[in-house]
């Protein structure tokens, strides 16, 4: 890394850092962030201002001038197995007392740690007793028969999420154990001998990485198209205020996990060589949003002027007909038809990836219920108006074509003061 640290931008370093992991790669990244101004710490007293949602990250993360919420640039999820004894209360205890560390050494924003733990079935499976009713955790699935994905089956998912790269990687190292001071906080608990680390993925999101990290990319074409003010690799905008679920929306209402949530997490690989090299702009801008976006002239660059919302919404009440009068459908307005009378049911927290030196996509989602963001899948999919229409499964079907989903998984996020290795009902389960 050192051989060319100093001829790439100090962005994209910090991204190969992060993608690198390691102690070393944290060493390397440490010393480029060292300029920086430090990130806040909290005391101990401090722990109990943290809200109970673990989701909860709007009122803390950045905006920008429209009122969209800005994620942190650097992720990090970590893929656990539960290698322990129980679970037993003391390991609840050294689980409960690592994470605290990490709300101790960083403040909950942007510029500090922002992270969930969320479980997976296999890990309620190991219980006599069902989930409590009202939550409901399905196992992944493959969702369209377009798709063949691998299904996930880890007991347990962190999500770590951090503007500083050097953040993100000292949290992991603390975690699992590799460290014995974070940001200076004595590192006393750690999750050794209760959780073992089965996959790690990373990924980036904002403005300019991923036009950074496009060279040598495998799904990006060798003429680096990716727009310098691109948040995600397909050269648009996303996440807009008025398209995402706000986060009582998503949150879990009653029963002992109320204050949680879900979370849905797809690995998808981009193919992007058409989409930039055969594909217009015009026929770029159709698939995303809808094609009478691109008939007005409505976007501009990556989709800024948008302000805080797509604006998908007419468009989504005439897909079948865009299906017969341009031949194609976007993604956009697909997706819209799956809004209820509360508004759109998913908060995305998706973010960018170069993992296995290939352009993806790590598709996070947060909804009250596995179920809502199967159907936002479906009405995604669209199968019914390529049944009822000249378009195909794949082809000028939104973005379908350009994307392969290679693994899914279900988690349930609880609320933080359950998040060390719940049981199925910890209101009423002696512990």
């Amino acid at each position: 890394m050192s051989r060319s640290s100093r001829t790439i931008s100090r962005r994209d370093f910090v991204r190969t850092a992060v993608a690198i992991g390691g102690v070393s790669a944290l060493a390397a990244c440490l010393d480029r962030e060292a300029d920086d101004d430090p990130p806040r710490g909290l005391g101990a007293d401090d722990l109990e201002t943290l809200p109970s949602r673990q989701h909860a990250w709007n009122e803390v993360i950045k905006t920008d001038d429209h009122g969209n919420d800005v994620l942190p640039e650097h992720h990090v999820c970590l893929h656990l197995e539960y290698i322990g004894d129980g679970p037993t209360e003391t390991e609840r205890e050294q689980v409960e007392a690592a994470f605290q560390t990490l709300e101790r050494a960083y403040a909950w924003e942007n510029d500090g740690l922002l992270f969930t733990v969320g479980y997976g079935p296999r890990y309620f499976d190991r219980f006599d007793e069902d989930l409590h009713e009202s939550v409901t955790l399905p196992e992944p699935t493959q969702l369209a028969p377009i798709e063949d994905p691998e299904l996930d089956a880890y007991d347990a998912m962190v999500h770590l999420a951090s503007d500083r790269g050097s953040v993100v990687l000292s949290a992991e190292e603390a975690l699992l154990g590799d460290l014995d001071e974070v940001h200076g906080v004595d590192v006393e608990e750690t999750l050794e001998g209760v959780f073992a680390l089965e996959e790690r993925r990373t990924g980036f999101v904002g403005p300019g990485l991923p036009a950074e990290n496009q060279s040598g990319i495998s799904g990006i074409p060798d003429s680096e198209p990716v727009d310098e003010d691109a948040p995600f690799f397909m050269g648009f905008k996303s996440g807009f205020a008025k398209n995402q679920a706000a986060e009582d929306r998503v949150t879990i209402q009653d029963g002992p996990f109320a204050g949680g949530t879900t979370t849905h997490l797809s690995q998808i690989r981009l193919n992007l060589n058409q989409w930039y090299e055969q594909d217009s702009r015009a026929i770029r801008e159709r698939k995303m949003f809808c094609p009478a976006h691109a008939e007005e002239d409505k976007i501009e660059g990556v989709g800024d002027n948008l302000g805080d919302s797509s604006g998908v919404g007419e468009c989504a009440e005439r897909t079948l007909q865009d299906a017969h009068e341009y031949g194609m459908v976007g993604h956009a307005q697909k997706a819209a038809r799956a809004r209820d009378e509360n508004g759109p049911p998913l908060l995305r927290r998706d973010f960018n990836s170069t993992d296995n030196d290939e352009a993806g996509l790590h598709f996070l989602s947060h909804q009250r219920e596995i179920q809502e963001f199967v159907a936002v899948r479906q009405a995604m999919t669209g199968s019914d108006i390529a049944d009822e229409s000249a378009i195909g499964s794949r082809t000028n079907n939104g973005i379908l074509q350009y994307m392969t989903v290679r693994k899914r998984a279900n988690y349930l996020v609880p609320p933080r003061e359950h998040r060390a290795l719940p049981t199925p009902d910890p209101d009423s389960l002696e512990l």
